[in-house]
């Protein structure tokens, strides 16, 4: 599970004020729910994108922080998905994921994958834990 920070000075729930709607406009049904860190995540055990098995996806609250975005994505073997002829499949769903996290978070992937680096570099001995 990957947890990505907002733009300074937004939140999650300003910029996704529907996250059910927004889920499910870029994945399909949310079929269920599933405890991360005391919030309740959505699931989309079936996406529309065969690329993908499983999605989980929500706000993390945290007390006195800002909430973070919550996301796993569960992607099948590309192998499979060649096999199957879906490989176009798969250009869609890196938009899909790039377009969601660029409009939950406001930040582009550039800015994601920096404030990554930006976080495994301020906490050395959490990285080497996982």
């Amino acid at each position: 599970m990957r947890e990505y920070k907002m733009r300074r000075g937004e939140h999650l729930d300003e910029r996704v004020p529907d996250m059910t709607g927004t889920v499910e406009d870029y994945f399909g049904p949310i079929t269920d729910t599933e405890e991360y860190k005391g919030s309740e995540l959505h699931v989309v055990a079936d996406p529309e994108n065969p690329v993908f098995e499983r999605i989980t996806v929500g706000a993390v609250e945290y007390s006195g922080k800002k909430d973070k975005l919550a996301v796993d994505f569960e992607e099948r073997p590309a192998e499979d998905v060649i096999a199957e002829g879906n490989a176009d499949a798969a250009a869609d769903a890196v938009d899909a994921k790039n377009d969601f996290l660029l409009e939950a978070t406001g930040r582009d992937a550039k800015s994601r994958r920096d404030s990554m680096k930006r976080s495994v570099e301020d906490s050395p001995d959490e990285a080497d834990e996982v």
